[in-house]
């Protein structure tokens, strides 16, 4: 992989990149470039007039993120994919933290800096935080901190974190970005992507969950992809090896199209076995059980002929509450 910045302008030099696959399948098809929110930020000092005033504006930020992802949770709850809606309201309960609601409002104060800077402050404490937890899943929430934070900062710099627009081309085109949080990739039905790539995130993050429900190709931490890659770049999305060729020569391409290919005809192949008996060659029944993350996962199970669950991730019944579901409420969800 070459370094960032060592391309020349117009240079089309193939290469790989390694992250993550945490969506299986393979994507072909040209780079669009996702702008997110800058992690770097500005330092300023204000007046002692000017406090209130600041932590009014850190608060109006706040609120205009909370009306967005509020507006999104809505849109998908009563749609196909109601399931989403609880990574959507993770954001939602952050936003209501006090390391959101109070902290920076208290380092604008005491400090008497802009609250792009008292935020940022904040989420570098948090993150540091973050860094001691051990156990992997714990520690990639920091993802949903961060997530959360960066659209705090959009708001307060008058942008939007959102897939704004549809990709002109009439192929397939895929998603190239620094970090992409759940309520991105739900937007994803809004628009014609065949994958995405991000240089952060990892195996267990929400943003990698939501994915591979939608059946999306996705690799994530490929740390420079967002500096390297450019727009409209033909780029092959390997989310089964958690490989990104950029620029792939003829030879390349053939290959990863036969195993598109490939791959089509075999789930063509499956489903016409999916009603026959699942036994060993002399004749014993076999048990076939799938694995879930989400509830929307049993439509293509049932379309498979699994005969049963064997695993089910019920994290989500705990992410859009502060209490913890009851007996009752768990056993209709594993019903």
């Amino acid at each position: 992989m070459p370094p960032e910045g060592a391309r020349s302008a117009g240079s089309t030099v193939s290469f790989t990149m390694h992250g993550i696959g945490v969506s299986t399948g393979i994507a072909i098809g040209h780079a669009h470039l996702f702008v997110g929110m800058s992690a770097e930020v500005d330092h300023y000092e204000i007046s002692g007039a000017d406090v209130l005033r600041e932590q009014r504006r850190y608060d109006r930020a706040v609120k205009e993120v909370r009306d967005e992802l509020t507006e999104l949770e809505k849109s998908v709850a009563h749609s196909a994919s109601a399931e989403l809606a609880p990574f959507v309201k993770v954001h939602m309960m952050l936003l209501d933290d006090a390391a959101f609601t109070d902290a920076p409002r208290e380092i604008i104060r005491e400090q008497h800096c802009n609250a792009e800077w008292a935020l940022r402050a904040e989420l570098d404490e948090l993150m540091a935080q973050f860094s001691d937890i051990e156990d992997p899943y714990l520690k990639e929430r920091e993802d949903d901190v961060r997530q959360v934070a960066e659209r705090v900062l959009g708001a307060l710099a008058g942008t939007q974190r959102r897939i704004a627009m549809k990709p002109v081309r009439e192929d397939a085109s895929i998603l190239v970005a620094r970090d992409l949080s759940p309520a991105d990739v739900i937007l994803f039905r809004e628009h014609p992507f065949a994958a995405f790539v991000t240089d952060m995130g990892g195996a267990t993050s929400h943003t990698a969950i939501v994915a591979r429900s939608m059946g999306i190709p996705a690799i994530v931490a490929l740390h420079h992809s967002r500096n390297i890659i450019r727009e409209d770049e033909l780029i092959v999305v390997d989310g089964t090896q958690g490989v990104v060729i950029v620029n792939p020569d003829k030879a390349v391409l053939a290959e990863y199209r036969l195993k598109q290919n490939q791959a089509r005809l075999e789930r063509d192949k499956l489903k016409r076995l999916r009603t026959a008996p699942a036994s060993t060659l002399d004749g014993t029944p076999v048990q076939l059980y799938a694995n879930i993350e989400l509830p929307s996962d049993l439509e293509p199970v049932r379309a498979s002929g699994a005969t049963g669950i064997g695993l089910f991730r019920s994290e989500f019944l705990f992410m859009n509450r502060r209490d913890q579901p009851d007996e009752d409420e768990q056993y209709e969800a594993y019903r």
